[in-house]
């Protein structure tokens, strides 16, 4: 059975302690890999490293030559049903998002745990019918929300926990570049199920209403940039910008709080503090600013791997759990309804439960 706690994956120099505490697998744990294409070779890599590769799922054929060759000693698969043949106690899902749902339902119903990469699924209807398969199997399910485990981020929600910078009034998040350019999901589900992922862990509550703006320029109906914007009950606004048409990449995060601010350079892996603001009489205050956090040689995919082994292991709620993905996609699914619509009125900004 699974147990309501939450496992976190192994960081020393962080706040991602639990691992420590669930311990590393006694017994390795084995995965296959669905999916061996631009991601999915990611995952390939790591667990294999990791000495937990099981075997690889890959429908294109033409790539099994190249991958027999980089890993000999590890299974090759056309198939899932392959796949599932091979002694493994989970299944990583690493391939388009349209198949996510089939392949993560096919997986648990085999017996095996399951980390499905983002988005979890593209439905409200299918995730939910996900989060539920997993409840009635009494599986792992897993969301590949990567930005969780980075160790800045788990510094700010540390921070943020800590109140450094008083109470949080809103959060602004920007991830912008030229390109990759997709032709089935908007710029909001490949680049903004990332940050909206990190923006409900650090809030730790879901929004009441939602707002967003997009424009489609490479394509008629699919949004190359959009605007969201979020209110939360606590009184939080959060603003993200998501676009595939900016010449500069830039991925960033400004949280403002009453006694501060707290600025995420992505790039950088730089976590600042700034202790200014604006007082009650108008005028500027400041008392100094300081890199509270600085990384750089971190591997995030290594610790969300083996975060999904130690649940694996101890049964534990996986800290991007499925009802993490679920909501996630409640996000998504209503901003893209809402960019269908000519306007954004009062009575559609209301979330839908």
């Amino acid at each position: 059975m699974i147990r309501e706690m939450q496992c976190r994956p192994l960081n020393i120099k962080t706040t991602i302690s639990g691992y420590k505490k669930v311990g590393k697998c006694k017994e390795m744990q084995k995965v296959i890999v669905v999916g061996a294409g631009h991601w999915g070779i990611n995952h390939v890599k790591t667990f294999y490293e990791l000495g937990a590769l099981a075997g690889v799922v890959e429908t294109n054929v033409s790539s099994h030559v190249e991958l027999i060759k980089e890993y000999p000693d590890v299974s090759i698969f056309s198939s899932l049903e392959e796949g599932l043949a091979v002694e493994a106690n989970g299944v990583v899902i690493a391939t388009p998002a349209p198949t996510h749902y089939t392949l993560a339902v096919q997986a648990m119903l085999a017996g095996k745990d399951v980390l499905v990469e983002k988005p979890m699924t593209l439905s409200m209807k299918e995730a939910k019918s996900l989060v539920e398969v997993a409840k009635n199997t009494d599986r792992i399910l897993m969301v590949g929300h990567l930005l969780l485990y980075q160790p800045a981020i788990q510094k700010m929600k540390e921070l943020l926990d800590q109140n450094v910078i008083g109470k949080v009034c809103s959060i602004h998040q920007e991830r912008m570049k030229l390109g990759r350019v997709r032709s089935v999901e908007n710029v909001l589900w490949s680049f903004g199920v990332h940050d909206i992922a990190v923006l409900l862990y650090l809030i730790g509550k879901e929004p009441v209403s939602i707002q967003v703006n997009g424009q489609s320029i490479v394509q008629p109906t699919v949004e190359d940039d959009t605007h969201l914007h979020l209110n939360f009950a606590n009184g939080i606004q959060a603003h993200l910008r998501t676009s595939w048409l900016w010449p500069i990449q830039k991925r960033s995060m400004v949280i403002t709080g009453t006694e501060g601010f707290l600025v995420y350079e992505e790039d950088k892996q730089i976590v600042t503090l700034y202790k200014k603001g604006v007082g009650s009489d108008l005028q500027n205050w400041s008392t100094g600013e300081e890199i509270v956090y600085q990384g750089g040689t971190e591997n995030p995919l290594k610790n969300e791997c083996e975060h999904f082994l130690a649940c694996i292991q101890s049964r534990a709620l996986p800290l991007s759990d499925g009802k993490n993905g679920m909501e996630v996609v409640r996000i998504l699914e209503q901003a893209s309804r809402l960019l269908e619509k000519e306007e954004n009125s009062i009575e559609r900004r209301v979330l839908q439960a």
